[in-house]
């Protein structure tokens, strides 16, 4: 064996017989593999619709090799802090070598095709040994989903038949019982379908448009204000109160009318402007399903006093006051990437 340990990375949304072709690749070479399942922590979207634990069954029934030679790990984004997310891999690896009785000077290699611009990370690790494989001729993780999206309408045989040629014959047999049988694909299908017609809707444009929307983080006597979604897309996810900023208004305005529609927040506009304690703009091109979508979030704080009332209205279903310290553990539960911007200004990211 050339390595005693081989880091392979990815979401696996679903794990599909390209990634099967690499791990038994790293499995000719490494005495064990080292999964990282990204985009651990994260709600079910048409983009992530598995969880953790799904896509670990999924890799380990997909791969006819003994249980310990594989060590499967969950792996957090971290869109707005590169470092952070190249420090949780090195910490997740070395915790998975330490955990297996390995040694702290084993030999350590990454795996992975590099393929376009998204495989800029197999370079971020220039203490590992890189084993670059081949493409493996197999339809896309998001080409898979999407055919698994439009597996229910007339003429969606073929794509089943397509989901069926490209991935190991376990996980064909998950993904049709998540079809038949999970409340939660008929969400997503539903998501799937808004989103189909959003982007439909702008496809004749001249050029691809951008939009431009506001977030606002308020922090109240270590509480801050989540309102929950009433339809798609992320209907039922809790997110910040926010939206797109109308033709007539500065950002600040826009924030502060999201603010007050949807939590029908009380405290005068005079005393929010004066209450700013930071700005920033989050604008990682995946953040929304919708498109290129880039937000200005405004930071309010209010160190200490009565939590004000607020009441859902809008596009929201209900708004409430969460502890930031629940908040911070809500990754499941929040939408898009705001788990993300409230990490930026409460201390986390």
């Amino acid at each position: 064996m050339d390595f005693e340990y081989l880091v392979f990375i990815g979401r696996f949304e679903p794990f599909h017989n390209g990634h099967a072709a690499v791990a038994r690749t790293a499995l000719s070479k490494a005495k064990k593999l080292i999964f990282l399942i990204g985009s651990a922590e994260t709600p079910r979207t048409i983009k992530n619709p598995w969880t953790v634990a799904e896509r670990a069954v999924m890799i380990q029934s997909g791969l006819d090799v003994d249980a310990d030679r594989l060590l499967i790990r969950p792996l957090r984004d971290h869109l707005y802090n590169e470092a952070l997310w190249i420090a949780n891999v090195q910490r997740t690896v070395a915790e998975a070598i330490r955990a297996d009785g390995g040694s702290s000077d084993a030999r350590i290699g990454l795996i992975g095709q590099d393929k376009d611009a998204s495989s800029y990370y197999l370079r971020e690790f220039p203490q590992w040994d890189l084993v670059d494989v081949r493409h493996t001729e197999t339809l896309s993780a998001t080409e898979l989903r999407k055919y698994l999206f439009e597996a229910n309408q007339i003429d969606g045989h073929g794509g089943r038949m397509l989901i069926r040629a490209n991935v190991p014959g376990p996980v064909f047999e998950m993904l049709e019982a998540f079809r038949k049988n999970s409340p939660t694909f008929t969400q997503l299908v539903a998501e799937y379908q808004f989103i189909k017609q959003y982007r439909a809707a702008w496809a004749d444009a001249p050029y691809a448009p951008t939009f431009v929307t506001t977030d606002a983080v308020v922090v109240h006597s270590g509480h801050v204000l989540l309102v929950r979604r009433r339809a798609e897309p992320g209907k039922g996810l809790w997110a910040l109160p926010g939206g797109f900023v109308g033709q007539g208004e500065s950002l600040l305005d826009g924030c502060l009318r999201e603010l007050r529609e949807e939590t029908r927040l009380k405290i005068p506009v005079p005393v929010l402007k004066g209450s700013i304690k930071g700005t920033n703009v989050f604008d990682h091109p995946e953040r929304s399903q919708r498109g290129r979508t880039i937000t200005h979030a405004f930071h309010f704080d209010f160190p200490a006093g009565e939590l004000p009332e607020v009441r859902g209205g809008d596009d929201a279903e209900k708004a409430r006051w969460v502890p930031v310290s629940e908040a911070l553990d809500m990754g499941p539960h929040l939408y898009e990437d705001h788990l993300h911007i409230l990490e930026f200004f409460l201390g986390r990211g």
